[in-house]
């Protein structure tokens, strides 16, 4: 790859990478002795002359097949395998590669991430389904039966060398877990850096998402970006990307951190100021040179996930009914009372869409389904809507598109 490379190519999007490894029929060579297994999340195979080192697991489905591509390219025994973090992508296919010899290495908390995981599995799973299903095939060929956890846990820094081969292990907290951890090559200047920078490089982080997560701290990604600048690697294999050239990554590490530094200094400032959240996220944009691409995080999201950092749930603009379990849709039927029906609120959320306001129709159309939910005009009003609003995001966002197509879905169930 050229060394004028601007990060991820603009026209990859994520569904495309974590669906590439089907189909594959051999590893792919990153660098000397350095192979790739493709999917949902990618696996790297180190080898030496004394056995290899496996940066993980992959899902279930994916570690299958990929233990068949790198058993063609070594039989040495894999004698290390290291977790970048704790996602079913990277440890899920454990079972396919953890022998009675090999040890499984992972940050330290990488054991509280699994167990929180572990106890909201439904809520999660739920809200995986629900974004990424068509895109990533069924549980059973994500997620194995029986986890099975690390042999060995690091704190901030682990060494090891293996057939001549060095291996640094360095946490950066702060990407998509708290026990995120990179593996450094220091010999051959190549960072394998998992998902820490999402799965494009040069993206927005997502320090929240959709599916329903802990949040990630914003400062901690920088600081965890800054250490993989530090290193100055010529060569990052990222999740899903292969990115080279040593003064065009440290250009776009530097583009990465300042942008996130950025954002977070005007939030901060604004908080203090006492805007509300909302104006915030609407007004607050970078100049050019410190945009980054929304394939994956977005800035207003990552805005808001700033504010809810440091301020936990609560949003004074929402005002003190969103301190209390009764919902703005209780009054739903009040108001179909006092308008005389549902059919005032449709008209009116036609007129703002007439007027290229999908928000504003949605609202109206969110109090005429909580009264009637089977009015088959306001859903197909809440299609258009929801249709428009697709349009005029410009599906730049795999999270805002999948969610805007689960609820068109939503909209066919009785």
């Amino acid at each position: 790859m050229a060394d004028d490379r601007q990060g991820s190519d603009p026209a990859l999007t994520v569904a495309s990478m974590v669906q590439s490894g089907q189909g594959q029929t051999q590893a792919i060579e990153r660098a000397a002795g350095i192979y790739e297994s493709r999917g949902i999340g990618n696996s790297y195979l180190i080898t030496t002359d004394e056995g290899s080192v496996l940066v993980n697991a992959g899902a279930l489905g994916d570690a299958k097949r990929g233990r068949q591509l790198f058993a063609a390219v070594s039989d040495q025994p894999i004698r290390y395998i290291v977790l970048t973090q704790s996602h079913a992508n990277q440890f899920g296919g454990l079972e396919v590669y953890k022998t009675a010899t090999n040890q499984i290495i992972a940050q330290r908390t990488y054991l509280e991430d699994r167990r929180y995981f572990n106890a909201l599995g439904e809520h999660y799973q739920r809200g995986s389904r629900r974004v990424f299903s068509s895109i990533t095939g069924p549980q059973k060929d994500i997620v194995p039966a029986q986890e099975i956890m690390p042999d060995m846990l690091m704190d901030d820094y682990l060494s090891l060398t293996l057939g001549g081969r060095r291996f640094e292990i360095i946490a950066t907290p702060g990407g998509e877990t708290r026990s995120a951890a990179i593996v450094w090559l220091p010999d051959e200047e190549i960072a394998i850096v998992g998902n820490l920078f999402g799965p494009l490089f040069g993206n927005y982080p997502n320090l929240n998402t959709l599916r329903g997560d802990k949040p990630r701290s914003a400062l901690a990604f920088i600081d965890s970006a800054k250490r993989v600048r530090h290193l100055k690697p010529k060569q990052i294999l990222t999740g899903h990307e292969d990115i080279q050239g040593q003064a065009e990554i440290q250009k776009q590490l530097t583009r990465i951190i300042n942008a996130m530094q950025w954002v977070y200094d005007k939030t901060i400032a604004g908080m203090n100021a006492g805007l509300p959240l909302r104006r915030l996220m609407a007004d607050i944009q970078p100049p050019d040179d410190l945009l980054l691409t929304e394939e994956y995080g977005k800035l207003s999201w990552n805005i808001r996930a700033i504010y809810h950092e440091y301020t936990g749930w609560q949003e004074p603009e929402r005002g003190i009914t969103d301190l209390y379990p009764v919902p703005a849709s209780s009054i739903a039927d009040d108001i179909k009372e006092l308008l005389g029906g549902v059919q005032p609120l449709i008209e009116r959320a036609q007129a703002h869409l007439n007027q290229q306001q999908p928000l504003h129709a949605l609202h109206l159309l969110d109090i005429a389904l909580a009264a009637e939910k089977n009015s088959t005009q306001a859903k197909t009003v809440r299609a258009e809507a929801l249709k428009l609003l697709q349009q005029q995001t410009g599906n730049k966002n795999l999270w805002e598109r999948r969610i805007i197509e689960a609820e068109l879905r939503d909209l066919d169930e009785p």
